[in-house]
């Protein structure tokens, strides 16, 4: 079993997307072990996106993470990493694949309506930098 950090981002949260991108996880096999709602500030969003401080779209992305709620997920199942990634698609939405959450839901490369973790060591820090070992089942 493996399990990874999902976010359904402030542009789904707010376009009542939730429901279905929750059910996509589901029915791609993976199970909810950890789901909470939080409208971060921007020094969590700073810190959660600290390997991208020096990219210059790092204070564009620190203000759309904290510009309304999102939905944290930790995430569990059989190569649960690379199923979500295969199930997110494309960082760009235009270049996502028909039926990808962002092809479904994002809007551009900025407003792409998810995250998820790209490896297990990323996976662990993601998860341990939002949720507590208490919060997971």
């Amino acid at each position: 079993m493996e399990r990874t950090l999902g976010i359904v981002k402030p542009d789904a949260v707010k376009a009542k997307h939730t429901g279905k991108i929750i059910d996509a996880y589901l029915e791609a096999g993976l199970r909810i072990v950890g789901m909470k709602m939080v409208h971060l500030s921007p020094e969590q969003a700073k810190g959660f996106y600290y390997v991208h401080k020096e990219r210059p779209f790092f204070n564009d992305l620190v203000a759309f993470m904290t510009e309304g709620p999102v939905v944290l997920l930790c995430l569990e199942g059989e190569n649960a990493i690379s199923r979500n990634r295969d199930l997110m698609g494309a960082t760009n939405p235009a270049n996502a694949t028909e039926g990808t959450l962002r092809k479904r839901f994002g809007a551009n490369i900025e407003r792409n309506a998810v995250h998820g973790s790209d490896a297990p060591e990323t996976a662990a820090f993601e998860i341990g930098y939002f949720f507590n070992a208490f919060e997971l089942v």
